[in-house]
């Protein structure tokens, strides 16, 4: 099998700072930190650490180039990245504080820039049985679905950040998998009173050709397909940045599922690798080996 990760490339700038700014507040950070990022360039390197043939898809600008690198450096194959000299790489500027957790400001640039003729171009290489994870980071998403669906394709969706534009694109989604905030967007409805296997349920009901994975943080994850349910309780450990810690879930679940494991044993899989991953600065520099993963269960 081959995945192929069509997704954003993001250069991140870190600032750690004492608190999360407030309106009007002027700040002074104690850091700042550049690293390679974008949610798709992050699944990418965790579905290839996780033992994975992984090929990415997308688009940077000039400056962008180091994450190729950082890609390649990774074991993925960068062919279908097209680089754009007149237009700027996607970034982000992130916050991150005492405690770990984040607020980040998203910038698309060459990430929005995806043609028809580069999904076309792309899926070419790809057939029935090969699998395409997606995020909502990047343009053409529903264009891109359905054609990968054409050709038989797994299609894996991680709709973050959440937005009612990408509603068509669920339908397409074999696998689907979110965290509260997003599931309370997509039933739209406050969900906030209700128990993570009600809400995996009513996900379950609306979608029931896919098999949904809800991401609770700190409250671990649930898994449901139709015919089975259960959680996968979180490990415990001290956060020191949980930038990359959904990105390193899904790739490391994905990786489980495709190499024939269980869900069982793929989320008990995808869960320790968030653990490692949150233990260490930075997007996807911080995304462990498998045989690290391993180790740890």
């Amino acid at each position: 099998m081959k995945v192929l990760s069509f997704g954003s490339l993001n250069i991140d700038y870190v600032y750690s700072v004492p608190h999360f700014i407030m309106r009007g507040e002027t700040l002074a950070a104690k850091s700042l930190n550049v690293y390679s990022g974008g949610k798709g360039l992050n699944q990418s390197v965790a579905l290839s650490k996780a033992g994975l043939d992984v090929f990415h898809a997308g688009a940077v600008g000039q400056e962008g180039m180091f994450l190729l690198d950082e890609l390649k450096s990774s074991g993925v194959d960068t062919k279908h990245v097209r680089i754009l000299p007149d237009t700027k790489s996607g970034h982000t500027i992130i916050q991150k504080n005492v405690d770990g957790d984040n607020c980040i400001l998203l910038y698309g640039g060459a990430n929005r820039s995806i043609t028809e003729k580069q999904i076309d171009d792309t899926l070419a290489d790809f057939s029935a049985g090969d699998a395409l994870v997606i995020q909502n980071e990047i343009n053409g998403l529903e264009y891109l679905a359905s054609r990968a669906k054409e050709r038989g394709m797994i299609v894996a969706f991680n709709p973050s950040p959440m937005e009612n534009g990408i509603i068509p694109v669920f339908k397409y989604a074999d696998y689907l998998l979110l965290n509260e905030v997003e599931a309370g967007q997509f039933l739209g409805k406050d969900i906030s009173a209700e128990t993570p296997e009600s809400i995996s349920s009513q996900l379950q009901a609306k979608l029931p050709g896919a098999k949904i994975i809800l991401t609770l943080g700190l409250n671990g994850s649930v898994y449901s397909d139709g015919k089975i349910s259960f959680r996968q309780e979180a490990v415990k450990v001290h956060a020191v940045d949980t930038t990359a810690a959904g990105d390193t879930f899904t790739g490391f679940f994905l990786a489980g599922i495709f190499g024939g494991k269980s869900p069982e044993w793929s989320m008990r899989f995808a869960a320790h690798a968030s653990a490692i991953a949150v233990t260490r600065p930075g997007a996807a520099p911080s995304v462990p080996a498998r045989e690290e993963v391993l180790a740890a269960l």
